[in-house]
């Protein structure tokens, strides 16, 4: 393995062994287990609801039912070793790369995010508290977690020993990384910039009480204020359906207003960076037809017309462009293979997956309730990961 006095070995050292286990391996669901129970149990996690998140995923009943819904009576081994490239701006998602690797049966070299999120330290600690046990001598052989600043050079070398990557970033990045050499049966996974939008109906939200309707602020504030919509599944623009229309948004923002007040702190960056924001659209956009602000927490910009390149334009800190259609097929022709979640409100979700079949769409890839956005699973960007990142052994 590489020796390189850039990197810092946060679980594990250099010597990493390229072993492979069948998916789902009693041995690996014991460990996540054991980890959910470590984290739940740590006062330090409570701090953090992505790690308390993390935690409850990882715990038995959800590694159970995930088990059962993998198996198809075909026998499997992991890969080997797949090294991660995890992204610099999600503090969680190098967890949840490394559980993927981990429930597909291979030894796994994490990179985590080059910032020191306290959440990668506290999860990083559990694991190595795992690994004092001999339960998990052999686990603890084939893991490491890496950090280091951008280099292509130590990318390379791990990306040489792999049998696998999972390549987390932007576009370029990712293009950048798979320049580089990697063995000839090398699997490549990359999830690279998507874009998100919500879909909700009015009369629905009509409908609801005022309990009801904090509820359903407080699901849309996790799916977006939680990660400054910087996650890949947190909606910028908003297809309102239905009648009454003016009034359903009156009601469902004042509430976000509110439950945002109550939750979020803006900074003065962020409230900068909304404002030119706002500014480069008046600039850009002629389809604008009214802004609305609710102090600096809430801006929301309805458009008239719907962009074929609408994915080029991303709210942050709760910046949302919004528009009205009576038919959801009316905005079919906007969705390329850069869209990627639709979350959705009182709407049935039968009649969305009949918008993406019937449509024949290229992207959408997944289609969850709101609050549902940021819910990580072994199905991503329309990728079985731990069938993926596993071989069959075909036996006749």
């Amino acid at each position: 393995m590489i020796q390189n006095d850039n990197i810092s070995y946060l679980v594990g050292d250099k010597t990493v062994a390229t072993r492979s286990f069948a998916p789902y391996d009693e041995l690996l669901c014991e460990f996540l287990n054991d980890l959910s129970v470590e984290l739940r149990s740590c006062r330090e996690s409570a701090v953090y609801p992505d790690i308390m998140a993390f935690a409850f995923w990882c715990r038995k009943a959800n590694i159970a039912k995930l088990k059962a819904d993998f198996e198809d009576g075909k026998a499997r081994l992991g890969l080997g070793l797949v090294f991660h490239i995890t992204p610099s701006n999600v503090p969680i998602n190098f967890a949840f790369s490394f559980v993927f690797g981990l429930l597909s049966g291979n030894a796994n070299i994490v990179r985590v995010p080059s910032k020191p999120f306290p959440q990668i330290g506290i999860i990083c600690a559990a694991i190595d508290l795992l690994f004092e046990s001999d339960k998990y001598s052999e686990i603890k052989t084939m893991t490491a977690f890496v950090r280091y600043e951008q280099n292509d050079e130590i990318t390379s070398s791990f990306s040489a020993d792999c049998n696998a990557r999972i390549i987390w970033g932007g576009d370029v990045a990712i293009r950048s990384i798979r320049k580089l050499p990697i063995p000839e049966r090398c699997v490549d996974i990359a999830f690279s910039d998507r874009y998100s939008f919500c879909v909700i109906d009015a009369p629905s939200v009509i409908k609801l009480d005022e309990a009801e309707l904090i509820r359903l602020s407080e699901r849309f504030y996790n799916d977006t204020y939680l990660m400054d919509q910087n996650a890949c599944s947190s909606p910028h623009l908003i297809i309102w359906l239905g009648e009454e229309k003016e009034a359903a948004k009156q009601r469902f923002w004042t509430v976000v207003y509110h439950t945002v007040g109550e939750k979020y702190q803006l900074s003065a960056v962020s409230t900068m960076d909304k404002y030119t924001m706002l500014c480069q659209n008046a600039i850009e956009l002629n389809n604008i037809s009214s802004v609305k602000k609710y102090g600096n927490s809430v801006y929301r910009i309805a458009i008239d017309s719907i962009l074929n390149n609408m994915d080029n334009f991303r709210g942050r800190f709760g910046y949302f462009y919004e528009y009205d259609t009576d038919d959801i097929n009316s905005i079919a022709h906007i969705i390329n293979n850069k869209y990627q979640t639709l979350t959705y409100f009182g709407v049935e979700k039968s009649d969305l997956l009949g918008f993406v079949v019937k449509n024949r769409l290229s992207g959408i890839d997944r289609i969850v309730p709101v609050g549902k956005a940021l819910d990580m699973g072994v199905i991503w960007d329309g990728y079985d990961i731990v069938k993926s990142l596993s071989r069959i052994i075909d036996v006749k």
